[in-house]
């Protein structure tokens, strides 16, 4: 792929403009299958994919171990993210954690279920507001001294947790959901991470799947597939969401592509700090995704789609009330 990459942070690697989320290999959307997510990193990788994003709370390490074993012999292709903080919590929400003693602990446990010796770009996942932040990344600092790890990140943070933060360590990158449908949390984000040089890496760029143009059997769900408890999807949330995407698959009809491809492209179109990691088990929908680097929106398309969407406009919140709770802290 012949895409200009974008550097993570001032002083990171260099990654294609996207990468792929790999949460979806762990049952979210279905049930997961080890070997046919073992083959399609492989051929992710082989494709020229050099950013890849995981968290050892995906399937509760099942995500990082996959990862590892579809590795072996590609490691120094990738651009590897892992994350720690969300903590297990059986049939209720889940728990965080960002005290000193449980960063170490966790890094040590994904690094051996990842079988490689260093992690590229640590994240916090959750903001844990019991344990101040920079006690949290001064314990992720020290990771970076010991070799453990090679760039630091958080999810989910406000601004002022992200300024304190970088102020302990530089953070490299910030990630939060961002796309058309929810873009407000990344205009304001971005209002600080880019005076500081951190890069905004966008999860669920296309909203979940709304944005590609998907509409779920809700009566027929596979087992494990968690969209059905998002108010996006709800009643007539969905309905007058849906209103949106028709909006922007007209304009993609008219631009010759799909309107996944619009709505990454118009991400990308953001600044360049900005690098979404759409997720997906699908070869054709990789190969689609990573089709939206070769589109370059003009101003009157990106005029025409904040008209179709604007800020704000999305029906529904990005989380169930209780995950609300946990995210821009």
């Amino acid at each position: 792929m012949a895409a200009k990459k974008r550097r993570i942070g001032k002083n990171g690697p260099e990654v294609l403009p996207i990468g792929l989320g790999c949460m979806s290999l762990s049952g979210v959307y279905g049930p997961s299958d080890d070997a046919a997510g073992i083959a399609f990193i492989q051929k992710a990788v082989d494709m020229g994919v050099d950013h890849l994003d995981s968290s050892d709370m995906y399937g509760w390490g099942q995500n990082e171990d996959l990862l590892g074993r579809a590795l072996k012999g590609r490691r120094d292709k990738v651009m590897l993210a892992s994350k720690f903080g969300q903590t297990q919590n059986p049939g209720g929400q889940n728990g965080v954690d960002g005290r000193p003693e449980y960063v170490q602990q966790a890094c040590e446990t994904s690094l051996k279920r990842l079988g490689v010796d260093h992690i590229d770009l640590y994240y916090q996942h959750r903001v844990d507001p019991k344990v101040p932040v920079e006690e949290t990344v001064g314990a992720m600092a020290r990771l970076v001294e010991q070799g453990k790890v090679g760039h630091l990140g958080l999810c989910e943070a406000a601004p002022d947790r992200i300024a304190a933060a970088h102020k302990v360590h530089p953070i490299a990158a910030v990630q939060s959901e961002y796309s058309l449908l929810y873009p407000e949390v990344g205009i304001e984000t971005r209002k600080v991470t880019r005076d500081l040089g951190i890069s905004f890496v966008a999860y669920s760029p296309l909203g979940r799947s709304l944005l590609a143009g998907v509409v779920p059997d809700f009566t027929n769900l596979a087992a494990g597939d968690t969209r059905a408890r998002h108010p996006r999807f709800a009643g007539d949330n969905f309905s007058k969401n849906r209103v949106f995407v028709e909006g922007l698959e007209a304009i993609a009809a008219d631009r010759r592509c799909t309107v996944a491809q619009l709505c990454l492209a118009w991400l990308l179109a953001q600044g360049e700090d900005v690098l979404p990691i759409p997720g997906t088990k699908n070869l054709s929908r990789l190969e689609e995704n990573l089709g939206a680097m070769d589109i370059t929106l003009t101003q009157a398309e990106l005029d025409a789609i904040a008209e179709v969407i604007p800020v704000g406009a999305a029906a529904g919140t990005r989380y169930p009330e209780g995950g609300m709770k946990g995210v821009f802290i």
